[in-house]
């Protein structure tokens, strides 16, 4: 499946799921896709209300959700299911169980000195379905310290591709979220493109155009840009998936493969 194929099939899907249809319509295509997909829209809003069926992926909660006390607790910044997690070992991480790939590759060449930062510390796969709360947020308070916005094919991220395709991760878009703790520890965030993903949309960052004509990585960096534990920084125009590195004994997750998180949930403790 080349690039172009992915992408062609992505954008025709996003331009499909921008569109305002006419009342009537939207109100079936909206009604249509919460029922196959099943989604729980009791912390939503009605789906008739909602103006595209990308209004409806990208939708905020009615009644934000409670944000757990305590800084040291490490929060999940999504609505997900993990797919794996555990520790960065010689810069291999893996994108499911036997299926290892490069932490160097993943980065790029603006983040190499953070691959290094990592090594021994937690990796944390968390895969977004197309039911699942579409918006991300921060697990933790912290400092961007750059971001790299990284074109590539948009395969599926799902079980079947994760098992068999190799450099899944790798050789999908992506976006690279360098950050730092209070501590002054490493952490990076990975956004990771997916079919049908219109966009992945980075709130602090407008210049990012994901699924575009961009070819070559665009990198930015940031003074003093801080971001609070449950900040929403952004969202996936459908499922996709995040993974999270960070340095080692600077977290200690709690989390089991193939268990379902929600947003707002403790992980684990910030050390």
């Amino acid at each position: 499946m080349s690039k172009h194929f992915t992408s062609v099939i992505s954008s025709g899907f996003g331009k499909f799921a921008s569109k305002e249809f006419p009342s009537i319509i939207q109100h079936i295509i909206n009604a249509s896709y919460v029922k196959l997909m099943g989604l729980d829209m009791s912390e939503f809003r009605e789906p008739s209300t909602y103006k595209t069926l990308n209004k409806l992926f990208t939708r905020a909660f009615e009644i934000p959700r409670e944000i757990p006390k305590g800084k040291t607790k490490l929060l999940s910044g999504v609505d997900a299911l993990i797919t794996d997690a555990g520790t960065i070992k010689e810069g291999i991480a893996y994108q499911i169980k036997g299926m290892s790939y490069s932490i160097e590759s993943l980065f790029g060449e603006h983040h190499q000195d953070a691959a290094k930062k990592v090594e021994g510390g937690e990796f944390i796969n968390f895969y977004l379905s197309p039911k699942d709360y579409h918006r991300y947020h921060m697990p933790m308070d912290l400092q961007i310290l750059s971001l790299t916005h990284i074109p590539g094919k948009l395969y599926p991220v799902n079980f079947p591709l994760l098992r068999k395709k190799k450099d899944l991760f790798i050789e999908n878009e992506r976006v690279i979220l360098e950050c730092k703790d209070k501590k002054g520890r490493t952490h990076v965030l990975v956004l990771v493109g997916a079919l049908n993903v219109g966009k992945m949309v980075v709130t602090f960052e407008e210049k990012i155009q994901t699924n575009s004509e961009i070819r070559e990585p665009q990198h930015y960096t940031y003074e003093e840009l801080w971001l609070d534990r449950g900040e929403m920084f952004g969202w996936f125009e459908m499922g996709s998936t995040i993974l999270t590195f960070s340095k080692k004994g600077s977290i200690f997750p709690e989390v089991a493969i193939n268990q379902k998180v929600s947003f707002a949930d403790v992980l684990g403790t910030i050390k």
